[in-house]
């Protein structure tokens, strides 16, 4: 396949049609509004399902509803939208079907502003509906990454009859970059065998979040953590870079991981053991790498675009260990390397003399 320019969230979309999707809902909201509106060019011109919702919440229950038909279904939005969607959310994992939401975040809270943030972390993976469930959260940090995970959230979606968040901040979803798609994938030829196509014949088939007897509603939630047990177990996804003799790990996810990786190289040129760890699975977070990392170094430097979210989930990995620090910013602020630089260097000079420096 050839390499294009392409934009972010036009890559998200273009990924996903090629990724097989058959009906998508949606309403606009910057800085996601671009992956909209390629999907209202491209998905008529290829007999597939495009609505413009008169809102998030109509456009997630649209979502639950073609993903109980057994269509490959999904929905984009920024930070408002996706938490007007959070009741949607918990009705597809409840029901165990399968579907796929894109987060391109901005600044807040409230209406905040369309600049680039992190701040929806807690959001996907703590509150994203009520009850007890996580979805799967995938997070890229460049526009390549961005089309290769959002093929992936379509096969775990379809693996686990679950959520699955492709979440990244406004910078990737407005930012231009060489990649390459991939090949247009067929669309499947048969509805799973779960899904409601009319019982012809059969006994019919019930999806449903409602189970009014406790036992009963015990029971689904039993097998819905068995479920994220499974997930927690084989999908903990990351990358990291000179960590092999680090004594000094900056953690950071989308942007600001690849920001900090500028910061960590200079770092590097001037003598300091420093690496760097980016999560690519947000949930399940990648503990069981962090946690082992945090039995050989001597601090981890925590970099997010919004006030400490991960910060929480990077200190249990930690279990208490080492040292913890955080540097971020907020409210659409990006930090340049620069600044994650003078706080990697503020924070090594702190280590004990004989870990701070290589042979």
């Amino acid at each position: 396949m050839a390499v294009e320019l392409l934009k972010g969230n036009v890559a998200l979309a273009e990924a996903a049609i090629r990724a097989g999707v058959e009906a998508y809902f949606g309403y606009p909201i910057t800085p996601q509004t671009e992956l909209l509106e390629h999907m209202a060019q491209r998905m008529p011109e290829l007999g597939r399902a495009f609505v413009q919702a008169e809102s998030e919440l109509a456009a997630i229950n649209m979502v639950y509803g073609a993903a109980c038909a057994g269509a490959r279904a999904m929905t984009s939005s920024s930070s408002p939208g996706i938490s007007l969607m959070q009741e949607g959310f918990s009705y597809i994992a409840g029901s165990e079907v399968p579907a796929v939401v894109v987060d391109i975040m901005r600044g807040g809270p409230g209406l905040g502003n369309i600049q680039p943030s992190q701040a929806d972390y807690f959001q996907v993976t703590r509150s994203a509906g009520h009850g007890d469930y996580h979805p799967i959260v995938l997070a890229p940090a460049s526009v390549q990454e961005a089309i290769d995970l959002m093929v992936l959230a379509f096969d775990l979606a379809d693996k686990y009859r679950h959520v699955v968040l492709v979440v990244a901040d406004g910078l990737i979803g407005q930012m231009m970059e060489p990649a390459e798609l991939p090949p247009m994938r067929p669309l499947r030829a048969e509805r799973p065998d779960w899904a409601l196509t009319g019982a012809q014949g059969r006994a019919p088939r019930i999806i449903t979040s409602l189970e009014l007897d406790a036992p009963a509603l015990e029971e689904v939630n039993n097998r819905l953590q068995a479920k994220l047990r499974e997930i927690r177990e084989h999908e903990q996804r990351y990358a990291e870079q000179m960590v092999e003799d680090a004594r000094l790990v900056v953690v950071g996810y989308g942007t600001a991981g690849r920001i900090a990786q500028t910061a960590v190289r200079q770092a590097r040129r001037e003598g300091m053991r420093v690496g760097l760890f980016r999560p690519i699975t947000l949930w399940p977070f990648p503990e069981r790498r962090l946690s082992r990392l945090a039995d050989r170094v001597d601090a981890f430097l925590v970099v997010e675009m919004n006030a400490g979210q991960m910060l929480d989930d990077v200190r249990l990995a930690a279990g208490g260990q080492v040292p913890v620090d955080f540097y971020g910013r907020t409210g659409g602020m990006v930090p340049v390397p620069e600044e994650i630089y003078e706080a990697i260097s503020a924070l090594y000079r702190k280590l004990p003399d004989s870990a701070r420096w290589g042979e």
